[in-house]
């Protein structure tokens, strides 16, 4: 009977043990290492060298893997989620469900050519040779285009190639086209607009369905909260109306009364940090007092 028990508890383990493939470096590492420790799935065992950390959760596991990997590994079953770059995923052609965007690492994948070049569109190109770390998304381009182009892969600084002699174009990744100006060259065509997501192995969406929604509302939640902060303040009552004409909130805000003087309310309402630094002077004016700032580190509606 021991034995049947302990088997049967294994079982159940297995079916709802889950394991998070995520960058172990890069641009997006650092930023979804945080992703991970706000939505309550503490890593217990934080040293990057590490291929697998357990987290405070006794189910979930985080493998550490290279970005343009982790699609294959989930498409494969080797991890059940894996956080990474819509561009990764487009580049490997990877089978996967595109569970959650987490706004992370937002860029556009872009034909630039040097500011030189006569080259105004993709067609400009035919028999050109083009530099990338995108080999895939640049064939599927440029074959979508008819346009016959030699592809070189780089692993890095692609945009110093066409400056070498070594391309005549390149597909790469840009955020804010900084990196592009300083080197001279502009862009003739965006291919993909990309950022981080949250991926998942379809056989392990249908048998570990309840534990893969509950890590994803952990990481929703969070990702809400991002830029929003949570205002707190007291107002009487015949200032109410003009508060709340100042400060909608995202369903409106909450009133309360204050249990202390019958001719005061409590407001609450949860707020775009943007609008903070103007809104704390119009809600004086309109009357509020005892005006309290607070960050939201989760949100769930």
């Amino acid at each position: 009977m021991t034995e049947q028990k302990a088997q049967q508890g294994a079982g159940e383990y297995r079916e709802h043990h889950i394991r998070l493939a995520i960058p172990n470096k890069g641009r997006i590492a650092h930023p979804i290492a945080d992703l991970i420790e706000k939505s309550g799935l503490h890593m217990l065992e934080g040293d990057e060298r590490r291929l697998i950390a357990r987290t405070h959760d006794p189910h979930v596991e985080i493998l550490f893997a290279r970005p343009i990997d982790i699609p294959e590994y989930v498409a494969n079953g080797a991890a059940d989620l894996g956080i990474t770059g819509l561009d990764m995923v487009v580049e490997r052609g990877s089978v996967v469900e595109d569970l959650l965007d987490l706004k992370i690492g937002k860029a556009t994948v872009v034909l630039a050519v040097p500011e030189d070049s006569r080259v105004e569109v993709p067609e400009d190109l035919n028999g050109a040779r083009v530099a990338t770390e995108f080999p895939g998304i640049t064939r599927t381009f440029f074959d979508c285009h008819g346009v016959l182009v030699t592809i070189f892969p780089v692993g890095g600084a692609c945009e110093v190639t066409p400056h070498l002699g070594i391309a005549d174009a390149i597909v790469d990744l840009t955020s804010s086209g900084t990196t592009l100006r300083t080197n001279r060259l502009r862009v003739v065509a965006e291919l993909l607009k990309t950022s981080t997501h949250l991926i998942a192995n379809s056989d392990a969406m249908a048998a570990k369905r309840e534990k893969i929604d509950e890590i994803v509302l952990a990481l929703e939640s969070v990702v809400r909260a991002r830029g929003q902060c949570y205002l707190m303040m007291n107002a009487h009552r015949s200032a109410l109306e003009d508060v709340k004409r100042v400060l909608p909130g995202l369903s409106g805000p909450t009133v309360m009364d204050v249990a202390s003087d019958g001719n005061l309310v409590a407001v609450h309402a949860v707020v775009s940090e943007e609008r903070v630094y103007q809104l704390i002077n119009q809600l004086k004016r309109a009357g509020a007092k005892d005006i309290l700032v607070m960050p939201i580190e989760r949100m769930v509606r």
